[in-house]
């Protein structure tokens, strides 16, 4: 008996060790800050202020499960929102303000599905490994955001209706925030779980998931057993594009302009820290899309914790490397077990 339970409990865990940590993390927080770190309005911006690394992060889960990375969704995200943006500001300018806003919303997606998509061709169909495929789109999506805006800043023409978006949503009333207003559930933070939860019945529960898993364990394998391995990441990519594309629109409405040269910068990173936080393996073969939700906040919960102790932005990213360390050698020792 005693030689079985070192074991278990250690497996147990492995098993659950992002929810273990996020767990402590958010005791610790609220014990650090008594009477704000547990404010409804507090926790209802810790989640929205996240909520466009979440969306990335969800995606990513997809590509990193089928054997894959992506270095350009930052990037991507930045012309996505640019040219969404600008399509805004074109009709708006033509006083036609909802048709501006319905194809921004429709250039922001698509654009993220077609960069997506290029992503996933140059990597299947060019024979690039994806960190060289994507590390490219990295500079050149930029580049193209910062040309198109010459580097500055774009603003909306839609004052009002554009920002409605990040900013209205679902009001609980039994839940006050300040000024004596309805505590609300923004949209976007509503559409994130959404996302999430139609992301893990995907992964889940239909055979796509599977051929993923399977794509990302052993590719050969997975191709001598009839599956388009080549179909099957690029449909990851275009998927993790079109959360890039969503994540565009939610973060320029929520800003109402977008900085080619800063919107999205280093997301790209936070998404997949999130997902290797969650336990999704470098490798391949393995994840979980609400164990990336939990990664995702948990780096919300120890960026906020940094920013409240007075510690640097400079210094913030030693603390995610470190943290980022820690869950690849917990995930060698739970595969060694």
């Amino acid at each position: 008996m005693k030689t079985g339970t070192k074991p278990d409990l250690r497996a147990l865990i492995a098993g659950n060790g992002v929810l273990i940590a996020f767990v402590l993390m958010f005791i610790v927080s609220a014990a650090m800050q008594p009477g704000v770190f547990l404010r409804p309005e507090n926790l209802r911006n810790l989640v929205n202020q996240n909520v466009p690394v979440g969306f990335l992060a969800i995606g990513m889960t997809l590509v990193i499960i089928a054997g894959g990375i992506d270095l350009a969704a930052g990037s991507l995200l930045a012309l996505a929102a640019v040219l969404s943006m600008l399509a805004l500001n074109h009709f708006v300018g033509l006083q036609q303000e909802s048709l501006g806003i319905l194809i921004a919303v429709g250039t922001g997606l698509a654009v993220g599905v077609l960069g997506g998509l290029l992503n996933g061709f140059i990597i299947t169909k060019g024979k690039v490994t994806p960190f060289i495929a994507t590390l490219c789109g990295l500079l050149a999506y930029r580049s193209t955001a910062n040309g198109l805006t010459k580097a500055s800043e774009l603003r909306s023409l839609s004052p009002d209706v554009w920002p409605s978006f990040a900013k209205s949503g679902v009001p609980i009333p039994f839940l006050p925030a300040a000024g004596n207003q309805p505590f609300t559930i923004t949209w976007p933070m509503i559409l994130f779980f959404v996302v999430a939860g139609a992301f893990s019945v995907l992964l889940g529960r239909t055979k796509f998931g599977r051929h993923c898993i399977a794509v990302g364990s052993n590719e050969v394998a997975a191709r001598y057993s009839g599956i388009n391995t080549a179909q099957v990441r690029i449909a990851t990519y275009a998927l993790l594009g079109l959360c890039i594309g969503i994540a565009a629109v939610s973060q320029s409405s929520r800003f109402n302009s977008v900085s080619s040269a800063q919107m999205g910068q280093y997301y790209e990173l936070d998404a997949i820290a999130a997902v290797v936080i969650g336990g999704a393996r470098l490798s391949g073969g393995y994840g979980k899309i609400w164990s990336t939700v939990l990664g995702v906040l948990l780096l919300g919960i120890i960026t906020n914790m940094l920013q409240t102790s007075g510690i640097s932005d400079y210094w913030q990213g030693v603390v995610k490397g470190v943290i980022i360390l820690l869950a690849v050698l917990v995930q060698r020792d739970k595969d060694t077990a």
